[in-house]
């Protein structure tokens, strides 16, 4: 062959493979119509043709799977046929061509295509994307359980945040104190993302980051933001604080509570500091004279508490914190102050005076504040002199007994202490209740009480025999008690009790009298008729009697007092009773139904033996001590034919 010849064949070789390389080009796909459904929706698929439906001679539906359609639907002259595999039962004709896809999921996200051939085999195509999407549930956040130092020169686990069940994958944004974190320097975040069976997305985000002091108050949360059909949506978590762990630079010691301190307050001494951790705190006291520190005991925490503050607390303290991590030691002193008021005495400490006499008592104490004295009188707590003396002149027996100095800080409100002196004043004994009687019943058992004062303390005798008990009333009083039984001979010459000491003696007797029954009749004459009525008041019946009886004594001038008021109120109660009878009479007598002697008129009918009297009588329910009618103006017993009648002129 030549090389003409070759030359020709190569040119036709070259020009047929430039040819065939430069062939008609594929055809181009349409775009897509983008469709938007939410996981769980059914999506309609419509097939639009410029084709009648009647020139449809068949449609087919597909899906593209990487470069691949595959077939699913068939159309033929109506009628629909789905092609076995995972369409197969989700899939449903619709009028025309249209389908119905039920309950999409997230691997429905893919290009379906339709495809319409016309009796001209005429074959038009329709591409539609299905876009899925799936809120995802409320992000979860978890702050590091082991806290951040701000020593550390990389970043730190802050926080995790969790988003699940989300499609597409959610975006995380990290917030501290509402503010996005965008310092790439300090900040860093990972993320995982896992796909779950369901085609579903769960993310999970760690925030790493180098925190400041100033970042231990701060708030952390995260932010998924996603997107559904029809627009863009975002979910908070909860907002977080995370333990940043910084050097301490300070610390001071505080005192609880913050006033002025006095003897018996709950005292709080307490370590503080700006570190975190605590440091270790040791608290000292200094030791007033060798001006070392030494440590106290029995404190937590680096708190000292003084249930009961004492005058020995005060003095100065000192709080040490100690830094293990940095290894700085830093220290803060506080003054302690416990007001007190001590050594309350008075001169003289227990005087012993006779009446008459004066005595001038000095009272004076120590206190860490000025200091103001009263006095007092201890039985009445009556105020009796402001000042550190208190003179007292021509002492009597009433004048014995206790006085109290009160020192006080005006200052320091409830600090204040007292002290009792007991003043004595000699005398012979003085009986309380010196003639008593009380009302009893034969044979029962009594109790007779006498009570004595006295300087010296006098000896007390009874004239009956008896169970004698002696008590203190006060340091000068003394109570005597006889129990005894009464009999003729005790009710006929009562019991007596003698009190004696060196300077004299005294005595009281105590009579007893029987409870019966006793009766005074006051009889009146009036001046309207010839008639004369006759009261009868009855003391308390034997009935009575019945009641136990207390054994006390009574006091023979108190009974008096109360015989005479009671009489009294008798006489008026007669008399008004009186007053209303000689109305009625009088009344009858103007009416003429009144018998009377000068207009011979018929008489009233009453039984001759008291035609001329009328009785009224009134019962009492007072016992006879409380009415008084069976002594006289004395108190002394009457005889039977003393209380009998009185009698009343009420003509005047």
């Amino acid at each position: 062959m030549d090389l003409t010849t070759l030359l020709l064949c190569t040119l036709l070789l070259t020009a047929c493979c430039c040819r065939r390389s430069a062939g008609v080009p594929d055809k181009v796909e349409p775009k897509p119509e983008i469709l938007e459904f939410q996981v769980g929706d059914n999506a309609h698929l419509n097939c639009d043709s410029s084709l009648s439906i009647d020139d449809l001679s068949h449609v087919d539906w597909f899906f593209k799977h990487k470069d691949q359609r595959i077939h699913i639907f068939q159309v033929r002259r109506g009628q629909g046929q789905p092609d076995p595999g995972e369409y197969q039962h989700r899939l449903t004709l619709l009028d025309g061509a249209n389908l119905s896809l039920e309950h999409v999921t997230p691997k429905d996200e893919r290009i379906f295509i339709c495809q319409v051939k016309g009796l001209a085999s005429h074959t038009q195509e329709k591409y539609i994307q299905l876009q899925i999407y799936k809120a995802p549930k409320e992000p979860t956040i978890q702050a590091s359980p082991s806290g951040i130092s701000v020593i550390s020169k990389v970043p730190q686990e802050v926080a995790t945040c969790n988003g699940e069940d989300g499609y597409p994958i959610p975006h995380v944004t990290w917030y501290k104190n509402r503010r996005p974190l965008k310092d790439k320097n300090r900040i860093r975040i990972t993320e995982v993302r896992t796909k779950e069976s369901s085609g579903l997305y769960t993310v999970k985000s760690t925030l790493w980051a180098q925190l400041d002091k100033e970042d231990k108050d701060a708030l952390f949360y995260c932010e998924l933001s996603y997107r559904l059909p029809g627009g863009d949506h975002m979910k908070e978590s909860k907002e977080v604080n995370v333990t940043v762990y910084y050097p301490m630079e300070k610390v001071w010691l505080e005192v609880t509570p913050n006033r002025l301190l006095k003897e018996g307050d709950k005292v709080e001494l307490k370590c503080l500091s700006d570190g975190n951790p605590p440091p270790h705190f040791t608290i000292r006291k200094q030791d007033p004279i060798s001006l070392s520190w030494l440590e106290v005991e029995n404190i937590s925490d680096g708190v000292l508490i003084l249930e009961q503050a004492q005058k020995h607390h005060s003095g100065l303290y000192e709080c040490l914190g100690l830094d293990f991590e940095t290894g700085v030691e830093t220290t803060d002193q506080q003054q302690l102050l416990v007001n007190y008021v001590s050594n309350v005495q008075v001169q003289p400490k227990a005087p012993v005076m006779s009446e008459g006499s004066s005595l001038k008592l000095n009272c004076s104490a120590e206190s860490s504040q000025p200091l103001v004295f009263h006095w007092k009188r201890e039985k009445t707590d009556e105020v009796l002199k402001n000042g550190s003396v208190l003179h007292l002149t021509n002492l009597t027996r009433e004048a014995g007994g206790g006085y109290l100095c009160v020192a006080s800080v005006p200052k320091v409100p409830g600090l204040k202490h007292t002290q009792l002196v007991n003043v004595t004043i000699n005398g012979s004994p003085w009986v309380m209740a010196k003639e008593a009687h009380m009302w009893v019943r034969e044979n029962e058992v009594v109790n007779l009480t006498c009570e004595v004062s006295g300087q010296p303390r006098p000896t007390i005798s009874w004239s009956v025999n008896g169970t004698v008990h002696e008590h203190e009333k006060d340091f000068q009083t003394v109570l005597s008690i006889l129990k005894v039984q009464v009999i003729p001979e005790l009710l006929a010459k009562g019991a007596v009790c003698r009190a004696s000491n060196s300077l004299g003696s005294n005595k009281t007797t105590i009579f007893l009298e029987l409870v019966n029954l006793t009766t005074l009749t006051i009889t009146t004459t009036g001046n309207t008729t010839s008639s004369q009525s006759t009261t009868t008041i009855t003391s308390p019946s034997s009935a009575k009697a019945n009641s136990t009886s207390t054994g006390d004594p009574v006091k023979k001038t108190g009974t008096k007092q109360e015989s005479k008021g009671v009489v009294i109120v008798a006489v008026i109660v007669c008399i008004l009773l009186l007053a209303v009878l000689g109305a009625v009479l009088y009344f009858l007598y103007k009416k003429g139904k009144m018998p009377c002697g000068r207009s011979g008129k018929q008489e009233i009918t009453l039984p001759l033996a008291r035609k001329n009297e009328i009785v009224v009588e009134v019962k009492s329910d007072k016992l006879p001590e409380e009415m008084g009618l069976l002594q006289g103006s004395n108190g002394d017993k009457r005889a039977p034919r003393d209380q009998g009648e009185k009698y009343i002129d009420l003509r005047h």
